[in-house]
């Protein structure tokens, strides 16, 4: 299939980047990918998506790679939104929706950004990535980059989950283990791929990831009848899915394929241990100071200082929406809630959404009638350290 990217930009500038070489970032600030919409629009019929493979990779045209043959898939699928009743009852909702990530091959919603960056890492010639991650990415890109047959380098906190050690470990990735913070690793990451050659697929520090990432809003529009929610709230760390689910949503208003182009509010939420994104979004700031440390048992928030700040604070503010930092001590309360009132098993991270809708319900910020979806971005097994202590008495 031919490939209808037209250029890479800066994010921050616009200034046009060719698109076929490898990519990092322009002048330290994330690049995106760019298209030709109005030739998509010609040549594709919307609701023949419908009767393609159920994955992310139905949109293909809205993705980058140009040659089928370089796809590395797990088979990501279209995970289900899930309506959460009991729990919405709750919170004071009668519309509060989950979107499972949990479902996709790693357990997260990186699944699908790591798939369309080692497929473009393959497509452009490279084989071996390097990233740093608190969490669920070095797992990811480890399976992806073994998937491809490409070598993987993982930098992570020193007490990252065990899981997530582990989890990279069997993957066959090299794991690299750091006394500090995930941007202590990015450091040691950009330091080892200078040195050695190997692409560094940072969160937005390649253009590509992103555009995984992207395919959940697509999916959300699709699944809603190309309609969008009254409000998405998301779990803030790096960025990329609140990011790219707002380029989804442009991509899709330009390709004429939404039926109401009403747009949802968009809630970053962090935790009160690690909240820069939230304390840039009330001081009025467009970039965020880094947050000294940082901590909180949710690993994919403890991000203190993300390179996307100010595309997470333009999208939040265009889509008039917010940033809130929830209370660290009731994470873990909020997922046994929803555990145990709908039995989706959510990690720390939406968890701490799920904070966040509570206290929006009860200060009216949220309507009792607003169709409210919060993304599940992984699943609950891959934090045992989390989950309440088993007590047989």
């Amino acid at each position: 299939m031919p490939s209808f990217v037209t250029h890479l930009e800066s994010a921050l500038d616009g200034t046009r980047i060719p698109a076929r070489t490898l990519q990092t970032t322009y002048e330290g600030r994330p690049i995106v990918v760019r298209y030709d919409l109005d030739r998509i629009a010609a040549e594709v019929d919307r609701d023949e998506l419908s009767r393609r493979e159920p994955t992310m990779w139905r949109y293909r045209e809205l993705l980058p790679v140009e040659d089928d043959a370089n796809v590395v898939s797990l088979g990501e699928g279209m995970t289900p939104i899930l309506h959460a009743p009991r729990l919405g009852e709750r919170l004071g909702l009668s519309r509060l929706y989950i979107k499972d990530e949990g479902q996709l091959p790693t357990g997260s919603f990186k699944s699908r950004g790591q798939s369309v960056c080692i497929s473009m890492a393959k497509e452009l010639g490279c084989s071996t990535v390097v990233i740093p991650t608190a969490g669920n990415a070095g797992g990811a890109i480890a399976a992806y980059a073994a998937r491809a047959g490409m070598g993987a380098h993982v930098f992570m906190p020193r007490d990252t989950p065990e899981v997530n050690r582990k989890e990279a470990v069997l993957c066959g990735a090299q794991v690299h283990l750091v006394d500090g913070l995930i941007d202590d690793c990015g450091r040691l990451a950009r330091e080892a791929a200078a040195e050695h050659g190997w692409f560094d697929v940072s969160t937005l520090k390649e253009p590509y990831r992103l555009e995984g990432k992207k395919t959940m809003g697509l999916e959300i529009a699709e699944q809603l009848g190309w309609r969008l929610p009254d409000v998405i709230v998301y779990p803030t760390g790096g960025g990329t899915g609140l990011i790219g689910m707002w380029k989804a949503f442009d991509e899709l208003e330009a390709l004429g394929w939404l039926e109401d182009t009403k747009r949802p509010r968009l809630v970053a939420v962090q935790s009160e241990g690690c909240a820069p994104i939230v304390r840039a979004f009330e001081a009025g700031e467009r970039f965020a100071e880094r947050f000294d440390n940082a901590a909180t048992i949710a690993s994919g928030l403890r991000v203190p200082a993300a390179v996307a700040d100010f595309m997470i604070l333009d999208a939040v503010r265009e889509s008039k929406g917010t940033a809130i930092a929830v209370e660290e001590a009731r994470i873990t309360e909020w997922m046994r809630l929803t555990a145990s009132t709908e039995g989706i098993t959510i990690g720390p991270e939406p968890s701490a959404c799920i904070g966040a809708v509570e206290g929006m319900a009860a200060s009216g910020a949220i309507g009792p009638d607003e169709e409210v979806l919060v993304l599940g971005c992984g699943n609950a097994q891959k934090y045992p350290h989390a989950m309440p202590d088993v007590d047989c008495d």
